[in-house]
């Protein structure tokens, strides 16, 4: 499903009828500040995720080095 410009065209003017003119950069700067944190809280679970593979993978060669060891 794609999106062309007589459809976008048609949202925009929507818009404009719905919320006027002025209140336009109002919600595109809500709208910019919603995108950042959910942006953030992706980078964090990312590395989250990441932090706790490395732990299990360094865990995991420790075990390994200790029973060639013992």
């Amino acid at each position: 499903m794609d999106i062309g410009g007589p459809e976008l065209l048609l949202i925009f003017a929507v818009i404009l009828v719905l919320f006027g003119g002025q209140k336009i950069p109002e919600l595109a700067k809500g709208l910019g500040k919603g995108v950042r944190e959910f942006k953030k809280a992706q980078a964090d679970i990312e590395s989250e995720f990441h932090k706790a593979v490395d732990e299990v993978s360094e865990g995991a060669r420790q075990a390994g080095s200790t029973e060639t060891k013992g």
